[in-house]
């Protein structure tokens, strides 16, 4: 049973209605849904939603599974029996349990009575108290959800539907923190390769051609690590000879015919082709000559190794994230002092390096890519779902590989009125976006227990002050009512949102100058204004308006002016439309926007 089915609902004493300790119980869920958005890691993620949540709502057993391919894995509970949570350490998706049905069906899934339970899940059986209910929700929005909150109540209790919309915002908030973490977890990581390759060397951070880079890395070793040297690439299923350096530049060209006449083998035992497959680095203090003849292809190979007056070798990979991308063969001829094992660990950090350098490019379109996953992982993707309204967002990153601040949402309230917020933390990386999250989840969580735009901005200041948040924030609050035909709003130092009005008449809405979040506090008074049938609302944030060397207000004038692109019926296809018209090809901040309008 899903839904409402299966057990009362809602008639627990404590939670079902906000009043005296009932509302301090509301209010704990709230701040466990805040701690969500702070939250730096997948432990403090689990704090926060077994602990805290298990005492916020008096579950009697509370849990946290994530997923992780096709298994859900306990990441942390709290209340269970012992041996269960070795016995649930990991289990499929496709298991018949209420856990794995939340997260395949991508909704709550409750049930009451303990007989009725192992009935349905017959692998609960011996594991659910009598008098015990059972609550799984799925982690996140959407289709694809991460995980599943498990819950479990004494007295076959069930959440009410307003209990259970808090819960569902809740979990929502778990799955947007999960995801969160862990596109922060693979940013920084990315983040931490580009600050390795920095720290190299200027030679080998100067092009992002990785075949310029290769003949640097030739010229960096000769003369000063070896005589002679090449640098061997996998393309495909082949090892490639793409540089080569020789002490005596006229003998440069002799070199490359002998890599040409004889290319490295593929899977030899020893030198370059072992070394790319297995990874690990060769070391030869002394070529003596029986090596020589045991390595040649012929009797002409064993003559030109032989003229060369090989007398000690070394071989290194160039690995980088995990990946073996080629090798560098090093080379002492002559009378030269042979290698020893200081020189290979010089070599080794060496191709450490200079496989940092040849992935470079691969790592500057990819961290772009995890960048933008990391802001589109806590922007919400399903606004064409509201029901009774239109509503379209377009985003889009600026112009550096860097996360972006900006955030919106629009959330339909249980009375049919629309609430919508977009707001704009100052700044760039990974701060901003973290600060973005724990914005827009604190939103949502102080929405759902009061929606007043000045009871909601109020909240948000005493969220700063309490817990010292140092970004500048601004925002803009507002809540349609589609029965009243007005809209109710506060902005704390943002540009105002725009009307474009059902007759095609555009205007600016008159909201009271209020300074940003993070800064000293204000007072933020709504304003109202009347928005009937066919009205479109647009709220954007700077990057939209914005151009260098251009005063503002030439920006906003320009908005105001192309705003008719928002009459049409697609308001999805207007919305791009103004931006392309309005966004300038010079802008560099992200560009966000958001039309709503009644149906």
């Amino acid at each position: 049973m899903t839904g409402e089915e299966g057990g009362r609902t809602g008639d627990r004493a404590g939670f079902s209605a906000p009043a005296g300790d009932d509302a301090l119980r509301l209010q704990q869920l709230a701040h466990v849904t805040t701690e969500l958005g702070a939250a730096d890691s997948i432990e403090e993620i689990v704090a926060a939603s077994v602990d805290h949540l298990a005492e916020a709502i008096r579950a009697a057993v509370s849990t946290l599974m994530i997923r992780e391919g096709d298994v859900l894995r306990l990441a942390g509970g709290s209340g269970l029996q012992p041996g269960i949570e070795h016995q649930w350490q990991t289990f499929p998706v496709d298991h018949d349990n209420p856990a794995s049905e939340a997260l395949r069906l991508a909704r709550p899934v409750m049930m009451a009575h303990a007989d009725e339970i192992q009935q349905r899940w017959p692998s609960l059986e011996g594991q659910m108290p009598a008098g015990r209910s059972i609550l799984c929700l799925p982690l996140g929005a959407g289709s694809s959800p991460v995980g599943v909150a498990g819950l479990t109540f004494e007295d076959d209790w069930l959440p009410g539907p307003s209990e259970l919309d808090l819960l569902t915002a809740f979990a929502e908030a778990c799955g947007q923190a999960i995801r969160r973490v862990r596109a922060s977890l693979e940013a920084a990581e990315r983040a931490r390769q580009l600050t390795f390759l920095a720290d190299a060397s200027a030679e080998l951070a100067s092009s992002l051609d990785f075949r310029s880079t290769l003949s640097k890395v030739a010229a960096l070793l000769v003369p000063d690590l070896a005589d002679w040297c090449a640098v061997d690439i996998i393309e495909g299923s082949a090892l490639t000879t793409l540089a080569v350096a020789h002490v005596d530049p006229e003998k440069i060209a002799w070199a490359w015919e002998l890599q040409r006449r004889y290319p490295p083998n593929r899977n030899p035992d020893n030198g370059a082709s072992k070394v790319v497959r297995t990874g690990v680095s060769e070391l030869y203090a002394e070529i003596t000559d029986e090596m020589l003849v045991a390595g040649a292809r012929d009797e002409e190979h064993l003559r030109l190794t032989r003229e060369l007056h090989l007398r000690s070798a070394m071989v290194v990979p160039l690995t980088v994230r995990g990946r073996t991308l080629g090798a560098i063969t090093m080379i002492r001829a002559e009378a030269a002092r042979p290698y020893g094992p200081a020189d290979l660990l010089v070599a080794e950090d060496l191709g450490r390096r200079a496989a940092a350098a040849i992935d470079n490019s691969q790592l500057h379109s990819q961290t772009r890519d995890v960048a933008l996953q990391l802001q589109r992982a806590v922007l919400p993707d399903d606004l064409d779902t509201i029901t009774g309204w239109h509503v379209a967002a377009h985003y889009e990153p600026g112009g550096d590989a860097e996360v972006g601040g900006d955030f919106y949402d629009a959330i339909a309230l249980p009375d049919g009125r629309l609430a919508v917020f977009i707001g704009d933390v100052m700044g760039h990386g990974l701060a901003a976006a973290a600060a973005m999250a724990h914005l827009r989840a604190s939103v949502r969580a102080f929405l759902s227990v009061d929606a007043a735009p000045t009871a909601v901005l109020d909240h948000l200041e005493q969220m700063f002050a309490m817990l010292s948040i140092s970004q500048l924030v601004t925002l803009v609050y507002a809540v349609i009512d589609p029965n009243a035909a007005c809209v109710d709003l506060v902005n704390a130092g943002h540009y105002p949102p725009l009307i474009v009005h059902a007759d095609g008449s555009v205007s600016f809405a008159a909201t009271p100058p209020r300074r940003p979040l993070g800064t000293d506090p204000d007072t933020h008074a709504a304003t109202s204004f009347p928005f009937e049938r066919g009205d479109t609302l647009l709220l954007f944030t700077d990057g939209l308006v914005e151009r260098r060397a251009e005063h503002i207000d030439v920006g906003l004038r320009r908005l105001e002016l192309d705003a008719s692109a928002l009459a049409g019926p697609e308001l999805r296809a207007g919305l791009k439309a103004l931006v392309c018209q309005v966004h300038g090809p010079d802008g560099d901040d992200d560009v966000t926007a958001m039309a709503v309008r009644r149906t």
